[in-house]
């Protein structure tokens, strides 16, 4: 039933996809879809407006206009099926794909920051299997005690000194902030915090807006598990430069 009411506006303007939003709405209204932040549904958006401080472009606002009623029980059937895809998503896959097949790779001796000096070549620093944040269990023990590096996806395709100069002696975890699931990203960074006794973090990701989503999600699973781990922040440009460390 429509009623008038406070509701979320977002201006498609001033949104840039950056899904700082949607962790903050405890209802789950918020998505990001096709870049944008959207309301997935008027009845899961109960207008209190707790992702309003998140967006750093000031695209959201509370506003009154006719709308669909608040509906606790559409809200709680919409994050049962939410957890319930993030399960299936974190299950191992039947056939054994070996995206879930943990494994630990030992460079050779000659290997030292992403290079071969006997052959003066560059040779992969990459020292584990998986690297995707979805697919890394919180207690691989590759994790344990790691210097670990996070980065955005567009990065191991932009900075062509990853190896060598970020990723060399580091675990790392990758994924994209802006059409990855941030809710589930926090979570799995606190399981790791909290598992690992990681040494530090090093976040690496590109200079456009919604890449700015990394760090926040690194931050928000740091406070909240109280953990105290030294964080440095590394932006690449887009034509694969360091542009601020």
């Amino acid at each position: 039933m429509k009623i008038t009411r406070k509701i979320i506006q977002i201006d498609d303007e001033l949104c840039d996809g950056c899904g700082q939003c949607a962790p903050n709405c405890a209802e789950g209204a918020l998505q990001i879809i096709d870049g944008k932040a959207k309301i997935v549904a008027e009845n899961l958006c109960d207008g209190l407006g707790a992702c309003l401080g998140e967006c750093p472009n000031g695209a959201l606002k509370i506003i009154e206009r006719e709308a669909d009623d608040f509906d606790e029980h559409a809200v709680e059937n919409h994050l049962a099926q939410k957890d319930a895809i993030h399960k299936k998503e974190e299950m191992p896959i039947a056939c054994g794909c070996p995206s879930h097949q943990i494994q630990t790779f030992i460079p050779t001796p000659s290997v030292h920051k992403g290079i071969n000096h006997e052959t003066a070549t560059r040779v992969s620093a990459l020292s584990h299997w998986p690297i995707q944040i979805r697919l890394i269990p919180a207690d691989a023990k590759f994790l344990k005690n790691a210097q670990l590096l996070v980065i955005a996806d567009c990065v191991a395709v932009s900075y062509p000194n990853l190896h060598e100069e970020l990723l060399a002696g580091k675990a790392i975890m990758m994924g994209c902030p802006k059409f990855d699931d941030a809710d589930a990203y926090i979570q799995k960074f606190k399981e790791v915090f909290a598992k690992a006794g990681i040494q530090s973090i090093t976040i690496a990701y590109m200079e456009v807006p919604c890449c700015s989503g990394l760090p926040w999600i690194v931050k928000k699973a740091l406070e909240a598990g109280r953990f105290d781990i030294p964080v440095t922040e590394v932006i690449i440009s887009a034509q694969g430069k360091i542009i601020s460390k």
